[in-house]
């Protein structure tokens, strides 16, 4: 029996009609790249044939009795990749507007829970003969780590190659009902013990903490940022746009300030939403506090579950208009948040999660939205900041070369802005996603990233006197 995680579980009790914990990817893929010609029939059974032996894309969610406990992965009997694998038609003219609205579109709407978490819908007819592929997999499946993996089964690092070949688990079983209900129980008579031996590192970590705040070597607080127009309660409405950087600048840059790609890539998006504040005459005074999943998954003492994943939070230097002086700021900060962050333990947030109840956690969760809670109390953080390392090579899907690769996170009450970086071949892909009522427009967000991009590697050129730092 394969129960999901507390983590992995939180990520499905967290959803509401209007908060979707679906993570997104859009794939550009040239077509010409192909051994044999294109076509919708072709693509979705050779996606059936490659997702067939990964438990991820043919199990679905079975609860528990009562609502005890964690629910369980089980083996869907019945599936079939139509239910899966859909075909569109891009809208005329075709372009890049016409995608982003329908990305948008889809992203808005809920996965079915009554078959395995995921989607793949074929964009045909956009720019030039190239074919999209929107990706959608719930966020209890998969995160950024564990999610660029199982794309990469579904690629090769030449045309006519076969797939990646990569480890997976047996196909999980279906438990009986009395089976569930007796784990159940179980499990939820040692929950004080485990309590108990969660408790005494948290209040250790707490000490720890209080002493790094008074040294100045802590990270950046939650409840410490300035309120946006992004920051309230969100609806189910979306909003999506892409842009590319250059990798090979981001490492020059990165190299010669001796910083890290994270910093460099957190320092331009903090310039972006500096002059996308700007423009309309919403830049706070204090600087934007950004969430930044952090991967444990080599840390991590558990063998089980999707999501193993920690969070640092960081400041953003929105306050600082020099880019070369916010990129040194941000490289301190974050070297401080690192070490902060490296003396939690690895499953810490893991550990929390497990005592989320079902019920009790969804009820929660819909009526601090119904109540509209985010928009009385201090503002926790403005959004999501996601790094995900990807292939250095071009990859393949289906034969078709990847042209582009954008993932998208999910969106929350009070951070209703997602921004996630993925590298491909030499290129930084960026993809935000929004709150549609917060964030109409994402691209006047996101044309601003080639534009910091530029303005650092100008400043880096000149050696401003922040370089002194």
């Amino acid at each position: 029996m394969d129960r999901l995680s507390g983590l992995d579980a939180s990520f499905l009790y967290l959803e509401t009609p209007a908060q979707l914990m679906h993570v997104c990817a859009v794939m550009v893929l040239d077509p010409a790249t192909m051994t044999a010609p294109y076509s919708f029939d072709g693509l979705q059974r050779e996606i059936d044939l490659r997702v067939r032996d990964v438990p991820a894309f043919t199990r679905k969610v079975r609860g528990v009795p009562l609502g005890l406990d964690h629910p369980v992965w089980v083996q869907d009997k019945a599936f079939d990749i139509e239910r899966h694998v859909h075909r569109l038609a891009l809208p005329t003219p075709g372009g890049y507007p016409e995608l982003m609205d329908l990305c948008a579109h889809l992203a808005s709407l809920p996965l079915d829970r009554s078959r395995p978490l995921w989607e793949m819908w074929v964009i045909e007819g956009y720019d030039d003969g190239r074919v999209v592929v929107f990706a959608k997999m719930h966020h209890a499946t998969v995160d950024g780590v564990s999610g660029a993996n199982l794309v990469s089964h579904l690629c090769s690092v030449e045309p006519d190659a076969a797939p990646m070949v990569s480890e997976h688990p047996a196909p999980p079983r279906d438990p009986g009902r009395g089976e569930l209900l007796g784990r159940a129980v179980i499990g939820t008579a040692a929950r004080p013990v485990t309590l108990v031996k969660v408790l005494k590192p948290s209040a250790q970590l707490v000490t720890k903490s209080i002493g790094r705040a008074r040294k100045g070597t802590a990270m950046a607080a939650p409840f410490s940022a300035p309120r946006t127009s992004f920051n309230g309660t969100i609806t189910s409405h979306r909003s999506i746009a892409m842009a590319d950087l250059d990798l090979d600048e981001i490492r020059r840059i990165k190299k010669v300030t001796g910083t890290t790609v994270n910093d460099v890539v957190l320092a331009v998006a903090g310039g972006a939403l500096r002059a996308y504040l700007d423009e309309r005459d919403e830049l706070p005074e204090s600087s934007l506090l950004a969430t930044v999943p952090v991967s444990v998954r080599d840390s991590s003492r558990r063998s089980t579950g999707a999501n193993k994943v920690s969070a640092l939070f960081t400041k953003l230097g929105t306050d600082v208009a020099d880019p070369l002086e916010r990129l040194h700021m941000l490289a301190e900060r974050n070297q401080h948040a690192k070490e902060h962050h490296n003396a939690i333990s690895a499953d810490a947030l893991q550990d929390w999660a497990e005592f989320a109840a079902p019920r009790t956690f969804g009820l929660a969760v819909r009526a601090y939205a119904n109540l509209r809670l985010a928009e009385r109390h201090p503002v926790v953080h403005n959004l999501v900041i996601s790094n995900v390392p990807g292939p250095p090579i071009p990859l393949y899907f289906m034969g078709a070369r990847i042209d582009a690769l954008c993932p998208l996170g999910p969106v929350f009450h009070g951070a209703g802005l997602n921004i996630t970086v993925m590298s491909n071949a030499g290129q930084m892909h960026v993809g935000a996603i929004a709150c549609r009522e917060s964030m109409p427009d994402t691209d006047a967000l996101v044309r601003h990233f080639p534009r910091e991009l530029a303005r650092l590697s100008e400043a880096v050129a000149a050696g401003s006197p922040a370089d002194a730092r």
